[in-house]
């Protein structure tokens, strides 16, 4: 068993890692992978927008009943905290599968990894929402920046589906 200390939004998470994924296998669990992403990048977008917004209207006050900013801001906080439980549920059902989710370059957790084996060390086969298959890699400690094609992989145009192409819109 491999223990993997993972930064999501800022926070360190220690996953233990038991499953590695074949490329094949990664590639078979793409639909489900691809459902709970789409829906995981875009709660997460909301949520990083709504604590912004939060910490806008936060600053400089104390929440006492006094401040008529008050009642939005414990509404904006109920919301996000909503928001927050559905994400961790999202995330857990990623790890269930074995996947590991990451924050992508435009700050929403859009990325997949897959623990695998590679030449007798672990890597990970690197997935991003949008990719029609797994065709990536990285090395554990270099992240997207070191995405590499697998070799003999060829890397497929975009994925579509209408149904997620006009939720993103």
């Amino acid at each position: 068993m491999v223990r993997q200390t993972t930064q999501i939004r800022g926070q360190a998470v220690t996953n233990q890692v038991t499953k590695l994924f074949t490329i094949e296998e990664a590639n078979k669990a793409l639909p489900l992978v691809r459902l709970i992403t789409q829906d995981l990048a875009e709660l997460s977008g909301e949520v990083f927008q709504r604590q912004q917004r939060l910490s806008r209207l936060a600053s400089g006050r104390e929440i006492t009943g006094d401040d008529p900013y008050s009642e939005e801001l414990m509404l904006v906080q109920e919301q996000l905290d909503v928001q927050m439980q559905r994400l961790n549920e999202l995330i857990d059902e990623l790890r269930e599968l074995g996947a590991e989710p990451k924050n992508g370059p435009g700050g929403r957790i859009d990325l997949v990894d897959f623990p695998s084996d590679m030449d007798g060390r672990m890597v990970y086969l690197c997935w991003q929402l949008g990719e029609a298959n797994v065709s990536h890699w990285h090395e554990l400690d270099t992240g997207f920046a070191g995405r590499q094609v697998l070799p003999g992989y060829e890397v497929l145009p975009e994925f579509s589906d209408p149904e997620v192409d006009a939720s993103m819109n």
